[in-house]
């Protein structure tokens, strides 16, 4: 029964998004497409242990959660809501429960959803939260507990963030050609936060959170099939591809492992083909931009059977690419990084302390690095009791105090 109740569990997390956007375009209310859906799970714990899966799931949760809907809009006393189900039963017949929509129609429902949850009216942190509870399916909890906030703070969040779309009319639409680049980046700025979230967790006791990973994943292979002609949405999938290669490489034992000690045989060497060929597009193409630049160092990185093959020279050659199009202080930060395999810790050093991002602990982290290669043990301790103190992940952290006591004199 457990394993049935997490198959069922699992089957609402893969559909979920895909529900509430075809739900959506049914209903004209994200917050009532949301509900029903819910109301749909509730009904699929008590049914499906009896009569198994369907054979569609997605089909029986659209349909069923389209009827409850249409069900709660029926019982409620205003005119509005009576006159919103008359309508919605007359746009889209009675079907039976194992009818699925078009593929085509759920692939726009899915990319109208992905657009309304990034709307540049709201807050890049409503943004992410929001994407994560409609398109990822997680809980609110799980979001909560992500982001290290109260769980009746990101309820709040979100609750606020669907009201806004409401009141404030924003459409549930792709985009005007005109609009698409401004709403585009916004959209590939969410993915990307999400996947570094799965990716290096910010905080808690592990380093990698799956199903973020995944879940970015799954949303970039969505939109190069969607919009297989905007390089940056491929380049976007190729790079987080080439990055999550790496994945069970980073963690061995509950221990970080940093990139130059893993075992590069045991990289997803699918994943690595899959970018390769996802980048080769973009270069045919030759409309670089940051994800395909960042792709293509990802690459170089990948292309190395050991660390002291890889080619830094590149790599540096890239990053001002990079830096000349979409300069940061994160961007000089890793850019400093290869500077040092190629010219050494001082002028490395010397570059990382032109850099504003003192408050990252990273900056601090690389910095004492830089420090303990050129011998000076009492700086680099400086720098990694910063970078310790300001480092929520636990498995990070830990790795920073093992560096900080093999310095001499600790």
């Amino acid at each position: 029964m457990q394993q049935l109740s997490s198959e069922i569990e699992g089957t609402f997390r893969r559909e979920y998004g895909r529900a509430v956007a075809v739900l959506t375009r049914f209903l004209g209310d994200i917050s009532l497409a949301e509900e029903a859906v819910q109301e749909a799970y509730a009904t699929a714990l008590e049914r499906w242990p009896r009569a198994g899966i369907p054979p569609s799931p997605a089909g029986w949760i659209i349909a069923t959660a389209r009827n409850k809907a249409l069900d709660r809009l029926r019982r409620e006393s205003t005119r509005a809501d009576r006159e919103r189900a008359a309508q919605v039963s007359a746009d889209q017949e009675e079907s039976e429960e194992q009818e699925e929509p078009e593929e085509h129609d759920v692939r726009d429902d899915h990319l109208r959803l992905i657009f309304t949850c990034c709307h540049p009216a709201l807050a890049s942190e409503a943004q992410l939260a929001l994407s994560l509870r409609l398109l990822g399916g997680l809980t609110t909890d799980e979001i909560a507990r992500a982001f290290l906030v109260p769980v009746s703070t990101m309820a709040q969040r979100i609750s606020r963030a669907k009201a806004k779309i409401r009141d404030a009319g924003i459409p549930y639409r792709v985009p005007e050609a005109a609009e698409l680049p401004v709403r585009l980046r916004a959209v590939l700025m969410v993915v990307y936060l999400i996947f570094n979230e799965g990716y290096s967790a910010s905080s808690g006791d592990q380093l990698v959170r799956p199903d973020f990973c995944d879940e970015a994943i799954r949303l970039g292979r969505q939109l190069a099939e969607l919009l297989p002609e905007e390089s940056e949405v491929i380049g976007l999938l190729a790079l987080m591809l080439f990055i999550d290669a790496r994945r069970d490489t980073r963690a061995v034992g509950g221990n970080f492992v940093k990139l130059a000690d893993q075992d590069r045989d045991s990289w997803n060497q699918l994943h690595i083909e899959e970018g390769r060929y996802l980048l080769r597009i973009c270069l045919e193409r030759n409309r670089p931009g940051p994800y395909q630049l960042q792709a293509a160092i990802n690459a170089v990185h990948c292309d190395a059977p050991t660390t002291a093959d890889t080619d830094w020279q590149q790599i540096v050659m890239l990053y001002d690419q990079l830096m000349a199009i979409a300069p940061s202080p994160v961007v000089a930060l890793n850019r400093a990084v290869a500077v040092a395999e190629l010219e050494g810790a001082d002028r490395a050093l010397r570059l990382v302390d032109e850099i504003e991002l003192r408050h990252y602990h990273l900056f601090h982290a690389v910095r004492a690095d830089f420090l303990r290669r050129l011998g000076r043990s009492a700086d680099a301790a400086t720098e990694y009791r910063i970078a310790i103190e300001k480092c929520a992940n636990k498995m990070e952290r830990d790795f920073l105090v093992r560096q900080y006591r093999s310095l001499p004199g600790q």
